[in-house]
Order: structure tokens, then C-alpha cells, then sequence
């Protein structure tokens, strides 16, 4: 039943060339909010110059213990990319499943989502390798072809600026002048 409504709904070549084009807005949206969510230097969306500066409170201010405030911080961040991203996905997957849509269509929906599964486990890599290095907590996020690394630390070294850069240059090839490490006290 569920099939013979979609097949109902795409069955006219505008519905096609109309499904298609919301899919790709809907990504085009999911990934312009991500980026003003986490990227945007204007910080018209969030707090302080990067949208990542201290968005859940000062432990001096709330009486609450800076760690789990911090790691509170970092779970959600990681909650909230992972949410948009199975949103992305979700809308992918109804293109690749619709076989009124285009092939055309369907082959980059598939792209799209290799490209996502991609760029989870670069991320997951990152992370993991960062956190190696001595840092407690660590979020990469890979948006086309920048990466933003927020990392738990006051005050980072040249040494370890170089050691993040080099991790994510390894595991990405992606060049450090579209590297940024955001400091996350």
C-alpha cells in the first residue's frame, strides 16, 4: 500500500524532475544549517565568534562540574551532527528506493550517501586518533572540503596544532588551510 502511494505521487515526469529537486533542496538545506550551526564566523545562529564557545554555561556560574558540563557539550554536538546527517540519509534513501526516479538521480543519491558513510569514518577516525594524543574530548566535523576539530583543552601548543593537523591531513587529504581547531574550555 505504502508503494502504490509513492508510485501514485511520482508517476508523472514533473513529480520525477519535482521529487528530485526537494531532495536535493532538502540536502542543500541540511547542509547549509550544519554549516551556520557549526562553521559560521558571523555566529549569527549560536554563541561566541564560532558558534562553539561555551553554549552550555560556566561551571562558576551554574555550580556544576566543568567535566560533565564539557563532556555534556560534546556528547551533544556529536548528537546533533548525527541526527542531520541520518536525516540526509533518509532523504537519499527514498530517492535510491524510488524506481520512478531517474537513474541519473538514484546513482547520486547512492554517491551521496558512500560520500556520507565516508566522511563517518574519517570523523570517527579523527576523533579517536586526537583523543590518543592526550585530549579528552574531541569532535571532527567534515563538511565538503573543510574540517572543523573541536577539541577539550584552555590553551593548545604549536606541537599539538601540528599533531591535529597532520591527523587530519592523513586520514582526510584534506589540506591544513581548511583545517579548524576550535578550543572548547
Amino acid at each position: 500500500m505504502k508503494n502504490e502511494k509513492i508510485k501514485k505521487i511520482f508517476s508523472g515526469k514533473a513529480a520525477k524532475g519535482i521529487a528530485v529537486a526537494s531532495c536535493a533542496l532538502l540536502i542543500g538545506l541540511a547542509v547549509y544549517l550544519n554549516y551556520r550551526w557549526f562553521y559560521d564566523p558571523a555566529s549569527s545562529l549560536g554563541f561566541g565568534d564560532n558558534n562553539m564557545d561555551d553554549s552550555y554555561g560556566d561551571s562558576t556560574s551554574t555550580g556544576g562540574d566543568a567535566s560533565g558540563e564539557e563532556q555534556n557539550y560534546f556528547t551533544a554536538t556529536a548528537l546533533d551532527r548525527k541526527e542531520a546527517r541520518d536525516e540526509a540519509i533518509d532523504v537519499l534513501k527514498l530517492v535510491t528506493e524510488n524506481t520512478e526516479a531517474t537513474e541519473e538521480a538514484r546513482a547520486e543519491a547512492a554517491e551521496k550517501i558512500s560520500k556520507i558513510a565516508v566522511d563517518i569514518q574519517n570523523e570517527a577516525s579523527i576523533e579517536t586518533l586526537v583523543k590518543a594524543k592526550g585530549f579528552e574530548e574531541c569532535v571532527a566535523v567534515i563538511s565538503e572540503d573543510s574540517v572543523s576539530v573541536i577539541v577539550s583543552a584552555e590553551e593548545l601548543q604549536a606541537a599539538e596544532t601540528a599533531q591535529i593537523l597532520t591527523i587530519v591531513y592523513e586520514t582526510t587529504g584534506i589540506l591544513p588551510e581548511n583545517v579548524s581547531i576550535i578550543k572548547k574550555a
